[in-house]
């Protein structure tokens, strides 16, 4: 607690709200003093020599003095490792049992005493000591992870080791070390660049740092240099000229990782490698390692973990959200306000304002009267009605009630005593569901029931770190609370990071449940490694400045490159009042962004374009409506993300990752493989260098052409950004009587072009249909044709 948070904590013994905030941070701590096992004595250690192995699909397993290792190469080329008997599942990220091992491996012995697994795609050699390299087929080392090191409780049987072989004492080994920290430090080359990591506002290339894993509010707006935020993931993408590969250590606990950049040696020096070292407080140790392209390793990440839902189409326009619209009648003056200035509006999302006494699944019936009628009101109009839903459940209210009658023991989260936890939310004293319990989960998904009734057509998932108010300590529950874990049963520790996954799976399915025939919209602050099954997420409370705008990039980049596809910021910062120049900024970045959001805190200025001067309002309408024109392609970026894996936001360095000046390129993106895109970042800028991967691109505006690879410097005036297409691209747009188009760049001569569309299915949970185009010169025109080699329709050339 720094000075400003003892102030504001003693200052909010005022209110009654801090009081019951200063109460549940007490609580806590005695719950944590009663019911977490006590650190006592403990003894490092390490596997020590390998002693024998044991083939098995795919691999196998290698026996050492003190543990064992299981390394398993699958069908489609994913490797995995595990230390003391820990599998693939149960796991929160993984869906279903896992990928089948791949047939063809198996385990060989290696140079040195050690042995290897060799694949089609990659080849995993594991040293006498423990330490595990993944290779390149053609030898090339991506990643060597050396001996793990365990610091476990020293037993009542001393210090005496397991001995290899004996099943039991194995056993008991690996039981004692499921609560012991542990440590893994992996090596790779000199001049590997670190991405990833879940939502970090100081990326998207990660430096050289601490970063920990454990979901946090980081309370009142953060920018670059706020550390860890709402979602944390053990995920990286590590990006060198050897090759690009994803990590996931799947383990859901508390924990640290320390990434330290590699040095290449000068002259005949040797090469420094690059560092990672994690760092858990418990939990298994088990790993998975992707290996390829950035397009393939993501493909293989979705279908390891799920693939990424779809938004609903009109989801993909522009929204208005507000923390303070207090009224029906201020949310129809604000859809008025667009309405009446031609600005394009797709949704309207409701705070807690809008609740009875902040209560979740209520209504103020004095400020909302007829929420229903409003909602159609809206939807007559083409703007959509969003909810706000908090995990936090008032104590002693109907849901509440409600709740206590589920499964034997209740909905809610319970101390090491069988009491409720209770914490201080918005509503006051609340009760948090525990979202690792499927019974609950489906209790919970049916009270969307409600909403739906509402009228709202989608939910925003707020709070759910989970958030407990409290002037001192973790702002969340207790780390010895219980939890259900799938019936496996365990604590906060294993619990907290995957909470907000729990429940925006109890949010999706209810939804499905109740609306099969529509896909549901749902985002959520918070979350962990495989949430994008279930929607996407929002930046949360990022501050309001420029370091703001460029941590909001930051983030969605990061976010994508973790398998989370559809994500976005709060256009124009959370709280605090942007300058008209800052808002257009980011509203023209948030234009090309998945999501494209304005909000704001209860005491910040607003959010309209119009409060920003005719200037910023005619700008405004120019950003707004490219959007529409640009919505076709969003979608098929959508099923795209779905398809493939492949997310909306990408790096420069997508398509070539050995390409290092674009691997330090951090303040431009593509969006799909058609657009690059380069927003302004900087105060008062009117031009921007901008580095340009291998190919043709045309300014869309001017219609310019620049030869990349290298840099070009570009204006930026105050009405818009630079914005870039391939040359060759296909790109749906909404053409002017409502239907879609094709808006075709032409190609380099000699060269062709092409790409795909899919068009919305409807509402419902239809794949859409790929229609494939080739673009190519005959003589003096440009062809466009589809697969079947017929002429396309609806085409529009540009860069003649």
């Amino acid at each position: 607690m720094d000075g400003r948070d003892l102030v504001r904590a003693v200052a909010e013994l005022g209110t009654a709200r801090g009081r019951g905030a200063w109460r549940s941070a007490w609580r806590h701590r005695r719950a944590d003093a009663v019911g977490l096992p006590r650190r006592g004595a403990e003894r490092a250690r390490v596997p020590g020599l390998l002693t024998g192995t044991e083939p098995r699909p795919g691999g196998g397993v290698l026996r050492f003095a003190r543990s064992e290792l299981l390394v398993r190469v699958t069908a489609g080329g994913a490797v995995f490792w595990s230390w003391d008997g820990a599998e693939p599942t149960p796991s929160y990220a993984v869906t279903g049992g896992g990928p089948e091992p791949d047939p063809r491996a198996a385990l060989e012995a290696d140079t040195g005493g050690g042995w290897r697994v060799v694949s089609e795609r990659v080849t995993v050699a594991v040293s006498r000591h423990g330490a595990v390299e993944v290779r390149t087929p053609g030898g090339t080392v991506l990643r060597r992870e050396l001996p793990p090191r365990w610091w476990e409780p020293v037993g009542p049987e001393g210090d005496e080791e397991a001995v290899a072989g004996d099943a039991d004492a194995v056993g008991s080994a690996a039981g004692r070390r499921r609560e012991a920290r542990w440590l893994s430090r992996a090596e790779v080359p000199a001049d590997a660049r670190f991405f990833g990591l879940g939502g970090r506002a100081a990326g998207p290339r990660l430096r050289d740092g601490t970063y920990r894993l454990w979901n946090t509010d980081p309370k009142g707006g953060f920018g670059p240099g706020d550390d860890p935020l709402y979602i944390t993931m053990p995920v990286q993408m590590v990006v060198a000229d050897a090759g690009t590969h994803l990590v996931f250590h799947d383990n859901t606990w508390d924990g640290r990782v320390v990434l330290r950049e590699g040095e290449e040696g000068a002259g005949s020096g040797p090469d420094r490698p690059g560092t990672s070292e994690l760092r858990m407080e418990g939990g298994p140790l088990r790993c998975w390692v992707l290996v390829g392209t950035p397009a393939r390793v993501l493909q293989g990440w979705s279908g390891l973990t799920g693939a990424a839902a779809v938004p609903p189409e009109w989801a993909l326009g522009y929204q208005h959200a507000r923390w303070g619209f207090g009224s029906a009648a201020e949310v129809r003056r604000v859809v008025s306000g667009y309405r009446e200035r031609g600005l394009a509006l797709s949704a309207v999302h409701l705070d807690i304002d809008h609740y009875d006494g902040h209560r979740v699944f209520t209504v103020d019936e004095e400020k909302f009267p007829d929420l229903p009628g409003l909602a159609e009101e809206l939807r007559g109009q083409g703007v959509r009605l969003v909810s706000i839903v908090d995990p936090a459940v008032k104590a002693g209210d109907p849901v509440h009630a409600a709740g206590l009658e589920v499964g034997a023991h209740g909905a809610f989260v319970r101390d090491a005593q069988g009491r409720e936890v209770r914490g201080e939310v918005w509503p006051g004293e609340c009760a948090y569901p525990d979202f690792t319990d499927p019974a609950v989960r489906e209790w919970w998904g049916g009270l969307y029931g409600e909403r739906l009734a509402r009228g709202f057509s989608g939910v925003w998932h707020d709070m759910n770190e989970p958030v407990s108010f409290a002037p001192f300590g973790d702002a969340t529950l207790p780390r010895s609370a219980r939890h259900a874990l799938e019936g496996a049963g365990g604590d906060h520790r294993a619990a907290h990071n995957v909470y907000a996954l729990g429940m925006a799976r109890a949010g999706w399915e209810g939804l499905v449940r109740l609306r099969p025939d529509e896909r549901p919209f749902l985002f959520s602050r918070s979350g962990w490694a495989g949430m994008q099954r279930y929607g996407g997420t929002w930046s949360g409370d990022v501050e309001t400045g420029w370091e703001g705008l460029r941590a909001s990039l930051a983030l969605v980049l990061g976010l994508g490159l973790c398998g989370v596809p559809y994500s976005g910021p709060d256009v124009g910062g959370f709280g605090g009042s942007p300058s008209p120049e800052l808002y257009l900024r980011w509203l023209q970045l948030g234009s090309f962004l998945p999501l494209f959001r304005t909000h704001s805190a209860i005491w910040a200025g607003r959010r309209e374009p119009w409060e920003f001067g005719p200037e910023v309002a005619e700008h405004a309408r120019a950003v707004l409506a490219e959007r529409e024109r640009l919505r076709p392609y969003f979608v098929t970026l959508a099923h795209l993300a779905r398809r493939t894996g492949a997310p909306y936001v990408r790096p420069l360095w997508w398509g070539a990752p050995e390409d290092r000046a674009l691997r330090d390129c951090e303040d431009a993106f593509l969006l799909g493989d058609a657009l690059l895109v380069a927003p302004v970042l900087e105060c008062g800028a009117d031009r921007r260098a901008i580095r340009l991967p291998r190919g043709r691109w045309y300014d869309t505006v001017t219609g310019v052409a620049y030869e990349g690879p290298g840099q070009v410097l570009l204006d930026a005036p105050r009405g818009r950004i630079p914005v870039l297409a391939r040359a060759g691209a296909v790109l749906p747009v909404r053409s002017g009587g409502g239907g879609v188009g094709l808006e075709v760049w032409a190609p380099a001569r000699g060269r062709t072009g092409g790409g795909v569309v899919i068009r919305d299915p409807g509402p419902g949970f239809g794949a859409g249909e790929v229609e494939r185009y080739a673009v190519r010169w005959a003589g003096d025109e440009v062809l466009v044709e589809t697969e079947a080699g017929t002429p396309a329709e609806g085409v529009t050339v540009r860069g003649l």
